[in-house]
């Protein structure tokens, strides 16, 4: 494995989301001096916090698969996850309603969801699910430590006896294909598929190989963070500062000054030069690139996954058809996948997902108060609606999806909305994300593995990206790995070294964000 060459000893990385993070807490573990900076008032990134009224908004991922990653990084300078954050594994993992009135409990249990199968589709489907089960745990050994958790020098890399045993088990063909030889109930099918779509990819099109994350969401569990999801950075950022951390808040980089292959000092806009002996920039890829003043060579530019339209809804009331996380499907399948990655239409028919973080963390909302995250794929501006067209467009479509939930059962939705937030592609080009996505490069076979922008950067030594744009790619647990792969670039990978002495635990809190400006787009009736 490559790594980067001389003085490693002072790291500043750019960006506290879960990738800087992690990154920062497997540096401290291997001795490093870490400078952490920040351009908000506090850590989380796209798992930010936001507060309308008395309601407390996760801004970004509301699902957490895989804890023991973060555990990971945690573990790298000798503490926990499990001692800084309450958890809660979700039972079930999600609630799939249908638009034939029918609904299903995704359990991760296999014995439960086989049963529960059983009772939704018949004994032929419940035993398709016990192999279509089998068959993503074997998925995921043949995949995880090879071609996800690892960081790739050159594509040769792949020419491994895994490579062959993931061709043995299909992962070359297409995702909805494979799934469908273990289930025919389409129905099924949906549940076990529809995650590639945050890979931007449809199932009929994407690789088999990604039914790895249907892995992590139904078969390695789900857990929901008493305080939220932003309850992880803030664990992060805590653990990261009682080791020696500089956490710098509220600082933004300008410029890096280089000289000589490398970089010597990352400016702030403040002014303020921090020296430093490498740089890992977590930020988004347009940001990182603009900071290096170089792209790289690609044969074809990049693409990106499609976008989303977010409701956050502080609401009276709640529905009890509604689990944490429920799924709710439009009878349209196909055709919406092509709305969203094609035509650049949004969906006719949408399929959703909503989810009630005060089903498990009522402290969320004030009293009789309940959250609901109302998420709506859409296309990204460069196959869809450009950003600023989501300035007329953000209050229509957000009547039509209140008008859809309603039509779905949630009956008074929209009388019991006392404070909400919309947020559109319009807000995420706002925040950097290229093609207004916060789900940055989509997942095609170009852009997967040794094939999607690397971690080392061309004609500067000492730099190394993590994030989402990078290698392995799109979701919180790969964003941990992210963060670990491009630590080990800086230390070859060794860790635990130099961690100096645990200072006892102190109850100072984090720091708490301020509420932004109302983006735009956002509908208030209250």
């Amino acid at each position: 494995m490559r790594r980067v060459p001389g003085r490693t000893d002072h790291v500043v990385v750019v960006g506290a989301g879960l990738s800087g993070l992690a990154c920062a807490l497997h540096l401290l573990g291997a001795g490093r001096r870490v400078t952490l900076v920040e351009r908000d008032a506090g850590p989380g990134g796209r798992a930010g916090r936001v507060r309308l009224g008395g309601f407390q908004v996760d801004t970004g991922p509301t699902v957490l698969t895989m804890p023991h990653l973060a555990d990971e990084a945690f573990a790298a300078v000798g503490d926990s996850l499990y001692r800084r954050v309450e958890l809660t594994a979700l039972h079930p993992a999600y609630r799939a309603s249908f638009a034939d009135g029918s609904s299903l409990d995704v359990h991760t249990d296999g014995e439960a969801m086989e049963a529960e199968v059983r009772r939704f589709a018949g004994p032929a489907q419940a035993a398709g699910y016990r192999a279509l089960r089998q068959w993503l745990e074997r998925l995921y050994r043949a995949q995880m430590r090879r071609f996800i958790d690892t960081n790739f020098d050159s594509p040769f890399q792949l020419l491994h006896p895994d490579l062959a045993r993931l061709a043995v088990l299909g992962g070359f063909g297409r995702l909805d294909a494979r799934v469908g030889r273990f289930l025919s109930d389409e129905r099924l099918r949906r549940v076990f598929s529809f995650q590639s779509l945050y890979a931007g990819v449809a199932p009929a099109r994407a690789l088999a190989a990604y039914a790895v994350i249907a892995y992590m969401d139904t078969v390695a569990g789900v857990w929901f963070p008493k305080g939220g999801m932003h309850a992880l950075p803030r664990a992060m950022a805590d653990a990261a500062a009682e080791v020696g951390a500089d956490l710098r808040w509220t600082s933004e980089v300008s410029t890096l000054e280089r000289s000589a292959g490398r970089v010597r000092a990352v400016r702030l806009s403040s002014g303020e030069r921090i020296p430093c002996d490498a740089v890992v920039l977590t930020c988004e890829l347009p940001t990182a690139y603009r900071l290096l003043g170089r792209r790289p060579r690609r044969p074809v530019p990049l693409s990106h996954a499609p976008s989303a339209v977010i409701l956050h809804a502080g609401t009276d009331r709640t529905w009890p058809q509604l689990a944490h996380h429920t799924l709710s499907f439009g009878a349209a399948w196909e055709r919406t996948f092509d709305e969203l990655t094609r035509s650049g239409e949004l969906m006719s028919d949408p399929s959703l997902l909503i989810t009630r973080p005060t089903a498990h963390d009522p402290g969320l909302a004030p009293p009789g108060g309940h959250l609901h995250y109302v998420l709506a794929p859409c296309p990204n501006t460069t196959v869809g609606p450009g950003a600023a067209a989501w300035r007329d467009l953000g209050p229509r479509y957000r009547d039509r999806l209140v008008g859809e939930l309603e039509r779905r059962g949630l009956d008074g939705f929209s009388a019991s909305v006392r404070e909400e937030l919309l947020v559109t592609p319009l807000d995420w080009t706002a925040q950097g994300h290229a093609a207004g996505s916060p789900f940055s490069v989509s997942h095609t076979f170009a852009q997967t593995g040794p094939f999607r922008p690397r971690n080392l950067v061309g004609g500067v030594e000492n730099v190394v990206l993590a994030g989402c744009g990078t290698t392995p790619g799109v979701g919180v647990p790969t964003v941990l790995i992210s963060g670990k792969l491009a630590a080990a670039r800086v230390t070859g990978g060794a860790g635990r070294r130099g961690v100096p002495p645990r200072a006892p635990r102190t109850a100072v809190p984090p720091p708490t964000a301020p509420t932004p400006p109302t983006p735009a787009g956002t509908h208030d009736p209250s």
